[in-house]
Parts: C-alpha cells; sequence; structure tokens
C-alpha cells in the first residue's frame, strides 16, 4: 500500500494528512507529528511516505471543513485501525453531530457500559484522524474543556467554529 503525506494550513496550525489511495489513515497538528507518526509505525512498522504529486481530494474536504463546510468530513471514507473497542467508539464518536458536544459518561453509556468513562477517554485520546473522529467534541460530565491532544485553545476554536457554521454565522 502506498502510503501518502500531505501538510494542510489550517486556521489552527498546519495539519498532516496521511491517507492511501482510498481512505484517511491519520490526520493530526503538524506540532503533533512525533505522535502521530508513533501511531503509523507502531501499525505499520517501518514506512515509506510520499508526497502526492497532486492535492489529494481529502485534503479539498478538510479545507471546505474549515471554510465552514462541516458535514463534507462525514462521507470522508477512514480506516484508523485500533482495537475493537477502540474502533466501536470511534464509530460512535463520528455519530455526535457538528455544533454539538457529548461526554465521556454519555459516550460510554451509549456503548452499553457506563461505567467505561475512562476507557472511551483512552480511546478518545488515541484517536489518529482528528477533526473527521471528532474527539474534540467530547467534554467533561461537568462541561468544562477536557484534554486534548492539539492542545484546549485548538479545541475550543474548533467547538466554536462549528457552532458558528451550524448558526449560519461566520466564525472569525
Amino acid at each position: 500500500m502506498q502510503i501518502y503525506l500531505e501538510t494542510l494550513p489550517s486556521p489552527i496550525g498546519d495539519m498532516l494528512l496521511v491517507s492511501s489511495e482510498t481512505v484517511v489513515l491519520a490526520l493530526d497538528f503538524a506540532d503533533c507529528a512525533d505522535r502521530m507518526m508513533a501511531f503509523l509505525t507502531r501499525r505499520f512498522g517501518v514506512m515509506e511516505t510520499e508526497t502526492p504529486a497532486q492535492p489529494s481530494p481529502f485534503s479539498a474536504v478538510i479545507e471546505r471543513y474549515f471554510e465552514g463546510d462541516l458535514n463534507g468530513i462525514d462521507a470522508l471514507p477512514i480506516d484508523p485501525g485500533g482495537t475493537p473497542f477502540q474502533r466501536r467508539m470511534w464509530t460512535r464518536l463520528r455519530q455526535v453531530p457538528a455544533g454539538t458536544t457529548t461526554t465521556y459518561g454519555t459516550l460510554a453509556a451509549d456503548l452499553g457500559n457506563p461505567k467505561a468513562s475512562r476507557a472511551v477517554g483512552l480511546a478518545n485520546g488515541s484517536n489518529p484522524i482528528s477533526i473527521i473522529l471528532p474527539c474534540h467534541r467530547v467534554i467533561g460530565s461537568d462541561g468544562s474543556l477536557t484534554g486534548y491532544a492539539g492542545g484546549l485553545a485548538r479545541k475550543r476554536w474548533l467547538l466554536s467554529h462549528e457552532a458558528a457554521a451550524v448558526s449560519g454565522q461566520r466564525h472569525q
């Protein structure tokens, strides 16, 4: 499998998009590259990436997300790997609508184990496909913003961006 690596500009920092010809494998902020590459190495072993000759169709959808088209990312094909529990959690996470948030406890209950909020948190923190698997939409049970690998300032920006787009406003 050929693996492509693209750098995408965003309003909150450059992002790295890793894909095959058919699916997104990883998406993270460039300043989190070490974490993303460690994940990819665990998954694929030693690998070589290539810059695609043309931007992938995935990159255009992500660019449109930052321009306010929040729903285009919902249809992107992804392959995050992970354990069976992680994949179940990420599938459920992808169902959290843009402009809304959920909690670790709610996700755990949705997955049939209300006491699994820590396991949900670990799976959320292991998410290799930022934004498309919207881990930024998960908040603490008290409504507080909790951990986000890209930093809480980015999480706050993403939530504000989505809320503005859903309400038909332009995010600053």
